[in-house]
């Protein structure tokens, strides 16, 4: 761990669906670390871009609207135990930024080299000091390649298709599995195959595989792996 910093920087990544968010929210709280949601920084893009009518792939606008709400601070996140706020010029966006479409759409804003070389920045300030749990796509590989313990959570498509189905269910939608699965596999080729900072499991990332394990128990085995991990090193 880095000398200028007294508790780790723990970095999850994963496919769409693996439970990463709830799983990293729970580990937060067990460490006594702040969650850092990186993927609702990517919806709450997608979501001013739908707004102001910005294309999906047009990287130079997407860019520039990225550094614009980076420099105006015009988002601000909150994270704790009850979940990720995001409040766009003071209102809270949050109930917006899960939908399917917006997940979607942020996968494809976040294709591009501009809009990440944009938030790059904000990513890592919010976790410079330490005491952080990080989920997204590329923590391990490209946002902080030197956190102290990476993880590598997945599960299949179909549970990672049948857990999307009961958490839109539960907030009203009217969904199938079938439709969900192909999103959830549009997800992985478009996350997998992008040019910048596709999905990969760094190559010292422990991989978490949750198909027939609880949030319990993956929960319970991050944390024996984080606990056991020796933090008094200097070593990156």
């Amino acid at each position: 761990m880095s000398s200028e910093r007294t508790r780790p920087i723990i970095a999850i990544d994963g496919p769409a669906g693996a439970g990463k968010s709830i799983v990293a929210r729970r580990l937060a709280a067990d460490l006594g670390f702040t969650f850092v949601d990186t993927g609702a920084i990517y919806r709450a893009l997608a979501f001013v871009a739908r707004q102001r009518g910005v294309a999906t792939d047009d990287a130079g606008a997407l860019g520039k609207l990225a550094q614009e709400l980076v420099a105006s601070r015009s988002l601000r996140f909150e994270f704790g135990g009850t979940g990720t706020k995001v409040y766009l010029d003071g209102g809270d966006i949050s109930p917006h930024l899960r939908t399917s479409d917006v997940g979607i759409a942020a996968s494809l804003c976040s294709a591009h080299a501009e809009v990440r070389d944009a938030f790059l920045d904000l990513q890592r300030e919010l976790g410079d000091a330490g005491g952080v749990v990080f989920e997204g796509r590329d923590i391990g590989t490209v946002v902080f390649p030197h956190a102290d313990v990476k993880f590598f959570l997945t599960a299949s498509p179909q549970v990672r298709a049948e857990r999307r189905v009961v958490e839109l269910q539960h907030k009203g939608e009217n969904v199938s599995f079938n439709d969900t699965l192909n999103q959830v596999q549009r997800r992985d080729q478009l996350d997998s195959m992008r040019a910048v900072a596709p999905l990969r499991r760094a190559k010292d990332a422990a991989i978490i595989d949750s198909s027939s394990l609880s949030i319990d128990e993956t929960v319970l085995l991050m944390s024996q792996c984080v606990r056991a991990f020796d933090f008094s090193s200097d070593e990156a």
